[in-house]
C-alpha cells in the first residue's frame, strides 16, 4: 500500500471512532443524569480505575497499555466534563 492509501484507511478509522466516542458521550450523558436523579457524584474514581483496567486487559497493542490509558485518561475526562456540563442549573442539555 502506498502513504495515500494508508492515509484514506486512517480517514475510514478516524469516521469509525468518532461515532464510537459520540456513542460513548449518549451513554456517559445518560450516566449523568441517572446520577443527578439519584444525588450521586459525577467523579468516581473508582469507577475510572475499573475502565482504565478493562482498556489495558482489551489492549492488543501495538499501543502499549500506558499509551492506551493516556488516551482513556483524557476520554473520561472529556465524559465527565460532559455530565458536569449538562448536570449544571440551567443546562440546555444540548
Amino acid at each position: 500500500m502506498e502513504i495515500s492509501d494508508w492515509r484514506r484507511k486512517i480517514d475510514e478509522l478516524d469516521e469509525q471512532i468518532v461515532r464510537l466516542i459520540n456513542q460513548r458521550a449518549e451513554a456517559a450523558k445518560a450516566i449523568g443524569e441517572l446520577k443527578q436523579k439519584s444525588s450521586l457524584p459525577i467523579y468516581e474514581p473508582h469507577r475510572e480505575q475499573t475502565v482504565f483496567e478493562h482498556v489495558r486487559r482489551a489492549n492488543q497493542g501495538p499501543l502499549t497499555n500506558s499509551e492506551i490509558v493516556d488516551i482513556y485518561e483524557r476520554l473520561v475526562d472529556v465524559m465527565r466534563s460532559i455530565q458536569k456540563r449538562d448536570s449544571a442549573p440551567g443546562s440546555l442539555n444540548l
